[in-house]
């Protein structure tokens, strides 16, 4: 969807609006999340373009590895986990455990709250699940 000539687009988390430059006239368009990530794609410079490719890569190569993927779904699941619930559950060794979240975590895919002694990890956003689940439905083994 494409805003008119003369207008100004505001971006909300799930939303676009575009306003006319007019202060009496305000016209808007509901465009969808992804239209969003589009657009805001579109006004980077190319420097902010580049920046972005290459964060973007540096985070999806965090996250391809498969105990990294299985970390994510269990994540997901479970919601909170300490790095023993981790290992013994993926049923590897503590400190391959923590390399991995380790990992996980310079990228922001995951982060780790404090209670106590343990550590509790996390998903930093669900959103990092969706690429598990998109890998389940169309990789074919």
């Amino acid at each position: 969807m494409r805003a008119e000539t003369g207008t100004i687009p505001v971006f909300s988390r799930n939303y676009c609006y575009f306003f006319k430059k007019t202060p009496h006239i305000q016209n808007y368009i509901f465009i969808s999340s992804f239209e969003i990530d589009i657009a805001k794609f579109h006004l980077m410079s190319q420097l902010e373009k580049n920046e972005f490719l290459r964060e973007s890569s540096e985070t999806l190569r965090a996250i391809a590895h498969p105990l990294r993927l299985a970390i994510i779904e269990l994540l997901h699941e479970r919601n909170r986990l300490s790095v023993t619930e981790i290992y013994e559950y993926l049923d590897i060794e503590q400190a391959v455990a923590s390399h991995h979240l380790r990992i996980l975590k310079s990228k922001k895919v995951v982060d780790l709250d404090r209670d106590g002694k343990n550590s509790l990890y996390y998903l930093v956003h669900n959103d990092f699940y969706d690429i598990v689940r998109i890998l389940h439905q169309t990789v074919v083994v």
